[in-house]
């Protein structure tokens, strides 16, 4: 479970939220086969450390995958009892980073502001969730970019289409974190992997 790997196959997080554990192998494997190597499932999810042990059985060995929305450093402890390898953060809380990377996980925290990245950096963060999206338009993320590190991965999140991609990725975004307009309680696997193939497309189309 490289996660340089998976992201340079498809820089592209799955996030379940609200997924149930009775669902996510079927999910999580129909998005495997659409190529997608990052899941996430929210702590807020139901039972979301049954689904993290769940998808550490079923999917294969270079998937990366793990939690969502992790607040305090005894989650990413009980993430990484799960089989979770990923930290995903909506804030950059240095002492729950620094506990992600003492247990060896990748750790992706969420910023808004120059100050919030480098802080996160400087204690090891892997890539930096753009959040919200909404409030980070593409001009700003340009803006960010500028200053930070140039090999530093820079991932919008929230409310982001497989038609908002192009204007991110121009100012400078290396992937996207892949919410409500990819996964939604209720939805399917077959669902889930139609509007999978949909940002497919729309990354590779960017990218060719």
């Amino acid at each position: 479970m490289n996660f340089d790997t998976a992201f340079k196959q498809l820089p592209l997080v799955a996030i379940l939220r609200g997924i149930r554990p009775d669902e996510v192998e079927a999910v999580a494997l129909a998005l495997y086969a659409e190529g997608f190597r990052i899941i996430e499932v929210p702590l807020n999810s139901p039972d979301a450390m049954q689904s993290i042990a769940t998808l550490a059985r079923c999917l294969p060995a270079d998937a990366v995958f793990g939690a969502g929305t992790v607040l305090s450093v005894e989650a990413v402890h009980q993430v990484r009892k799960a089989g979770g390898r990923l930290i995903v953060m909506p804030h950059a809380d240095v002492e729950v980073i620094r506990a992600a990377k003492a247990e060896d996980l990748v750790c992706v925290p969420g910023v808004a502001t120059v100050t919030e990245a480098f802080a996160a950096l400087a204690v090891g963060a892997d890539a930096l969730k753009l959040f919200p999206a909404e409030l980070i338009t593409p001009p700003v993320l340009k803006a960010m970019r500028a200053v930070l590190p140039s090999a530093l991965r820079l991932l919008p999140v929230g409310g982001i289409t497989p038609y908002s991609l192009g204007a991110y990725r121009a100012a400078g975004a290396a992937g996207f974190g892949l919410g409500g307009a990819l996964y939604q309680p209720g939805l399917d696997a077959a669902e889930v992997a139609e509007r999978a193939r949909s940002f497919v497309s729309a990354w590779r189309a960017l990218s060719s």
